[in-house]
């Protein structure tokens, strides 16, 4: 490992230069919470900790942007596609905005996060060529699937390209668009599977059903780590205060109005079960949703909420419904609902499943409207969850300072799965 330097902190590792690497920095999305949440983190354990990021108007101001590449914008003109496809196969710009961050900041670690197009691959490449050691988090199923979801756009979950039989193009599976989908085709082709796993020392899989689909897909077992995301502490010790709040007689969802998500199913069983429902988050099928159950007053659109938001939102329902159908990775807003001592009703796919057990929600079959109706109708009639012990399960299973030892093992290779 190059340029370590001496000191040595509390827990007996030795402070390292920590290079995080997302293609946004701001509140984006799930992978942009963790990446920023990760860089709190080591900094306040007291390592040297630098981002590189794609510019954006939304990133948060950081000293560190001065350095980040140039922003593309692929719904641009002719011009502005040519330099999107450019930065898909990390050539032209990224080159040089790579190679001066590395050259200035001399890291010992590049962290990835998501790379994909909007930055490029190209920095774990020339991060590896330098002998500087590359982990790489897992937010989606990006390296399997070339439109990172797993799903066609007719909804179903696919898994035809899981073994490299690309069929991107044939289903037009990014946004529909043949162009689109020729462009993900290729993308996965340049920067196919042997040449990530090459350039990555560990790859960080936040459910064990993700790295189990990694390791069908061909990656080495041993460069492959299971490690669940963690609650932000300062988020944490809202949520396990509130966690003590009296319920109410509602059920809520936390998150994006969007397909894949599974929301129309809740509002349907919802409807059909005649309970109290309350949805926080906004998406493309906010109109829509909010128009078609408009009448129901039972069901309270309350659009984005911030941190002290969904803590109240949690901490007062008797559950949250988590109704997915598709395979999330390590949910956050399942995680947050367990933090808040808030039961979960989850949907039975992807990482959902290995988050709840008996003493902390119910399962149900994805897609399943009536099934689901059921389960609302008959939850007050369940035996009463504990949502004390839920929470302080919870806060010590995401806890930051087990995610942190176990990075720090990462860190310096001496991870063992």
């Amino acid at each position: 490992m190059t340029g370590v330097a001496s000191e040595v902190i509390s827990t007996n590792f030795t402070v390292l230069k920590i290079l995080i690497v997302n293609k946004f920095f701001y509140p984006r999305g799930g992978d942009c919470v963790v990446a920023m949440s990760t860089r709190r983190l080591l900094m306040e354990r007291g390592h040297d900790v630098r981002v590189f990021a794609m510019h954006h108007p939304e990133n948060i101001e950081l000293p560190d942007e001065t350095g980040y590449a140039k922003e593309v914008n692929f719904a641009g003109g002719i011009k502005a596609k040519l330099a999107g496809v450019r930065r898909i196969l990390g050539l032209g710009d990224i080159r040089r905005s790579v190679a001066e961050v590395l050259d200035d900041f001399r890291p010992d670690v590049v962290h990835l996060h998501n790379v994909h197009s909007y930055l490029s691959p190209w920095i774990g490449e020339e991060a590896a060529r330098r002998g500087i050691r590359v982990v790489w988090t897992l937010h989606d199923y990006k390296l399997l699937c070339p439109s990172y979801s797993c799903r066609r756009p007719d909804g179903s979950v696919c898994e035809e390209c899981l073994h490299g039989d690309f069929q991107v193009i044939r289903y037009k599976c990014m946004k529909g668009s043949s162009a689109q989908s020729l462009l993900a085709d290729v993308e996965a082709r340049y920067w196919n599977r042997k040449r990530l796993a090459a350039m990555t020392d560990v790859f960080i899989a936040p459910s064990h059903f993700m790295r189990n689909k990694m390791l069908e897909g061909g990656f080495p077992q041993l460069k492959v780590r299971t490690l669940h995301n963690f609650i932000d502490p300062r988020k944490s010790e809202l949520l396990a205060e509130a966690s003590h709040n009296a319920r109410e007689d509602y059920f809520c969802y936390v998150g994006r109005l969007s397909e894949e998500k599974g929301v129309e199913t809740l509002l349907k069983a919802a409807t059909d079960a005649g309970v109290r429902l309350k949805v926080a988050g906004g998406g493309p099928l906010t109109s829509q949703l909010t128009s078609r159950y408009a009448s129901n007053p039972d069901i309270e659109f309350l659009g984005h909420l911030d941190a002290t938001g969904v803590v109240n939102l949690l901490s007062r329902a008797k559950a949250s419904v988590v109704p997915s159908e598709w395979y999330e990775n390590n949910p956050l807003s399942v995680i947050e609902s367990l933090c808040a001592g808030t039961p979960v009703i989850g949907a039975a796919i992807g990482g959902i499943p290995e988050l709840i057990s008996e003493q902390d929600g119910v399962l149900f079959t994805p897609g399943n409207a009536e099934e689901l109706s059921g389960i609302l109708n008959a939850f007050d009639k369940r035996h009463p969850f504990n949502h004390k012990s839920i929470s302080e399960r919870a806060v010590r299973k995401f806890s930051r300072d087990g995610h942190y030892d176990s990075l720090m093992e990462i860190y310096h290779g001496k991870d063992r799965e």
